[in-house]
Parts: structure tokens; sequence; C-alpha cells
């Protein structure tokens, strides 16, 4: 058959990412350099580095950004303490938060508000879940694997419901929930699903892909859930073999061993750069042909935030 390339899509950046990132430049042409902001924009290290060759400060709270300055909340979210922090300390905020966890958020304050029990099924200590439990901390309980199940202690007779990290594999996510309902038949399923399309898309891709390729290679950073994901369903869905790399030289000679077919996807946050390189990387040693497998087509996009769209407007950049 001859080497080739399985070039998934969608790929790549999602609106969410599009937007956080276009929030930050933009706010480095508005206001100049420094600007702040809290956490990584989003988790891809090439992206960061990026925007600090231009001027963005990252930091890990908003106690590390000068009274009155300001400061640019990621796309994964923060807590209303964090919020209320900001405020104190007297910080411009911008919220860069995408659109799919903001709805999260509100559902979390609904259910709280009705007094239902929450299982948040996400990973410890992942931004996105700190911010999203902050909204109701005495409600959400937050569950990673079914392997936790038996350790859960809700309070007495509350209603129950399960929502999502948005960035999940989606068939790990069924699988838990599924052992939630053998423990708690109250369970109610949230009213839409939480896992975001652009997840959803880019896992669908990596299935049909997976079962074709001897090797996949899925361009992210490590600290990106929706990039590790893909690794993972790569492997369980028949890849022989499959790596996360930020670049393509970190893809190493010895993984292309006995390899004839290469799948190739990048997570949620990975620029088109990035995929290019590994594609360039890959034609120099034989794998030039490729054909793209498209599972879906995006067109959704995300208004930057409100608050950087006013001073855009008054600055007459808009």
């Amino acid at each position: 058959m001859g080497k080739k390339v399985l070039l998934a899509a969608p790929r790549g950046y999602c609106a969410g990412v599009d937007r956080a990132v276009i929030t930050v430049e933009k706010a480095l042409d508005l206001y100049g350099a420094p600007v702040y902001v809290r956490k990584e924009i989003v988790h891809n290290k090439h992206v960061v580095q990026t925007l600090e060759a231009r001027g963005a400060i990252f930091v890990s709270e908003t106690d590390e950004v000068p009274e009155g300055a300001l400061v640019i909340f990621s796309a994964h979210g923060v807590s209303p303490a964090v919020h209320k922090a900001a405020a104190d300390r007297n910080l411009k905020t911008i919220d860069a938060t995408c659109p799919l966890v903001t709805k999260v958020h509100h559902e979390v304050k609904r259910f709280a508000s009705e007094d239902y029990d929450i299982l948040l099924v996400g990973h410890h200590g992942h931004e996105e879940v700190e911010g999203t439990a902050g909204e109701a901390p005495d409600n959400v309980f937050v569950i990673d694997t079914a392997d936790e199940i038996d350790s859960i202690h809700l309070r007495e007779g509350k209603k129950l419901i399960w929502l999502s990290q948005t960035t999940l594999s989606v068939d790990e996510t069924i699988k838990t929930v599924r052992e939630l309902k053998k423990k708690f038949p109250q369970l109610v399923d949230p009213p839409s699903d939480d896992i975001c399309y652009a997840t959803q898309n880019r896992q669908t891709a990596i299935k049909e892909i997976a079962p074709r390729s001897d090797l996949v290679i899925v361009v992210g950073s490590v600290n990106s859930s929706n990039s590790v994901r893909l690794v993972e369903v790569s492997l369980e869905y028949g890849a022989k073999a499959a790596y996360l790399v930020d670049y393509a030289a970190e893809v190493k000679e010895e993984w292309l061993t006995g390899v004839e077919t290469v799948g190739v996807s990048s997570g949620a946050s990975v620029p088109e750069i990035l995929v290019k390189d590994v594609l360039i990387w890959l034609a120099e040693r034989g794998y030039g042909e490729v054909e793209t497998v498209t599972a879906s087509e995006e067109h959704l996009l995300f208004a930057i935030p409100p608050e950087l769209r006013k001073d855009l407007k008054a600055a007459g950049k808009s």
C-alpha cells in the first residue's frame, strides 16, 4: 500500500480557544504590554510562549497582578472567589471563559439553587473543574473515575444530577455515569450534553482514523485534557501506537519502524502551523501522501468578551 498519512478533520483550534487567544492579542494591541493573564490562556505551550513574547504575563493568582492593572481570565473559567479577589484588588478584568464552560457554570448555579447535589465528572485539580465547582462548593462533588464512586458521601435525601467537564472522553464519561447510576438510581441526566462539540468532533475523527493507523501522532500539550484524551481514544479504537507531542522535533524516528500509515490530529488549543510542521517532518521520511478524513464540519464562532469589545469600539478599533 505504501506510506501515507491520515489527517483528521476537524482538528486544532475550537471557537472557544480562538476567542481566548484573539482576546489576549487584541488586548495587547489596545492597551499595550504588559497584559496579565491568570493561568495559561489555553493549554498549549507554543501559544503561551508566543503571547509571552508579545508582552503577556501569565500568573497563577490575581494577587500577583499589580493593584489596578488589567487581568484576563483564561478560557477554562474561574470561580466567584477569583472574581471577588480581582475586585478586591481593583483589577480591570476581561473574562475569556469559553461560553460552553460558562454554560456549565450556569447549570451548577441553577441546580444548586434548586438544592440538588451535583456530581461533577472531571479531573481533580483541572482549572475548569475548580472554577465550575467553585460556583457551589457545598453542592458539588467531583468524581474523576468510576473507581472513586464508593468513596462519595452525599447529603441525605437530596436530589441528584450529574454534569461534566467539557473536555472529557465521551466514552469514558458515559462509562462513569453508568456506574454512578448503579449506586445512585435517582441520578438525573443534565438537560443537555456538557462535553463540548469540538471535543466530541475531534474524538469522532480520531475514532475513524485509529483503526487504519499503525501510529497516531496527536499534537498538543500534556496539560491539555482534550489532547491527552485523543491519544487515549486512538489506542482504544485500534491504533497500534499513539503519542502526544508539542512540536515536530519531538517525534522520534524509531516510532516509524514498520509503520505504513500514520494518523495525525491535534487538540483544540493547537495552532495549525504545528500540525503542518509534523506533516513536513513525515513527508521528509517518505510519508508524503496525505488523506484527509473528515468526520464533521465546524462553523461556530464566538464574539470576543463584551468588556474588550466596548473598549475597542471606544478606541475606534472595533
